[in-house]
């Protein structure tokens, strides 16, 4: 889908996330000047989220005055109340990557219009891939058109995912997913941008993605990504109407639901028995080598404050 052809909500959406990416690739020629400060442990922000957000704002703010914004760092500051037209912003998604200068993070907008997802765009500066969607009309990458991996079996399949990384995560209930899905599967990778990694299924690069303790900005963009290119996206039990879930699962059709079927019992929307079931099983931790002592976890479930706390990079608490 050539530029002209864009719907031109989407072209300011373009507009406003290329002039972010060139503040982020700017900035990302001397990380060392970068401020950064920690928001709570192991979750930063730094100087360049700030100014990427803020030029997306007054990039969509210019063209359309009467729309509603909602973005990781200013929340809903900025822009109309009451709007059916919101902006949902992540301007920099995967900091922890960036300040590292681990070349996986990207700006992600989306459009919600009376509480659908109607326009998506994901932006990697790094590598000037741009992925585009509007409800109806296809995704499309660097202009070329996108569908999600026809593959059928699980042991062919590459998922992503993120990890746990905060005090009061789940990390044992991390450890019984992965030693579930891994030997299923041909692969399983933590890129760190859980925008990217869903524009990654939505082209087919991976062929499913799973998380928990996401926010709205991680996911809106890649979530119309996704279903624009074939693609299903859900919770974990596999309801669509997820964004505010906190937990994401996307795939090709045939995959998300066999992930749907091992990971279903994980979702803090499970049945108590399969909740029961989970806790109850120490010993699924013991295929990744890691006796059940190793370190001293908690078991917050995802429900609690401490769990449930809005995430930077896409990085998911259990």
């Amino acid at each position: 889908m050539s530029s002209l052809n864009l719907h031109p909500m989407l072209n300011v959406a373009v507009k406003a996330a290329r002039a972010a990416g060139a503040i982020i690739n700017r900035a990302a020629l001397d990380l060392e000047a970068v401020r950064i400060s920690q928001k709570q442990v192991n979750d930063f922000v730094t100087e360049v989220d700030h100014a990427a957000e803020k030029v997306i704002i007054e990039t969509l703010m210019a063209a359309y005055p009467g729309h509603g914004i909602l973005a990781e760092e200013s929340g809903t500051e900025h822009g109309a109340k009451d709007s059916e037209f919101v902006w949902i912003i992540d301007p920099l998604d995967g900091t922890t990557n960036f300040i590292h200068g681990f070349p996986f993070y990207c700006v992600s907008i989306a459009l919600s219009v009376k509480g659908r997802l109607e326009q998506a765009v994901v932006y990697d500066p790094t590598r000037n891939d741009l992925f585009t969607a509007t409800k109806g009309r296809g995704a499309y990458m660097n202009e070329r058109r996108i569908r999600v991996s026809k593959r059928v079996r699980m042991n062919e399949c590459i998922l992503s995912t993120g990890f746990p990384f905060r005090p009061g995560d789940n990390f044992k209930n991390y450890l019984r997913m992965m030693a579930d899905i891994m030997p299923m599967a041909a692969g399983l990778r933590r890129p760190g941008a859980a925008a990217l990694d869903l524009a990654y299924v939505a082209a087919g690069f991976t062929d499913g993605f799973f998380e928990t303790g996401l926010s709205p900005w991680d996911m809106a963009a890649g979530a119309l990504l996704i279903t624009e290119a074939g693609g299903l996206v859900g919770n974990f039990t596999g309801e669509s109407d997820f964004l505010d879930h906190k937990e994401c699962l996307a795939a090709n059709p045939r995959i998300y639901g066999q992930l749907v079927g091992i990971l279903g019992k994980y979702s803090k929307f499970a049945s108590a028995g399969e909740k029961a079931a989970v806790r109850q099983a120490p010993e699924a931790v013991e295929p990744l080598g890691m006796p059940a002592a190793a370190a001293p976890v908690s078991e917050a479930p995802a429900e609690t404050p401490a769990a449930a706390t809005t995430q930077k990079d896409g990085d998911a608490p259990f």
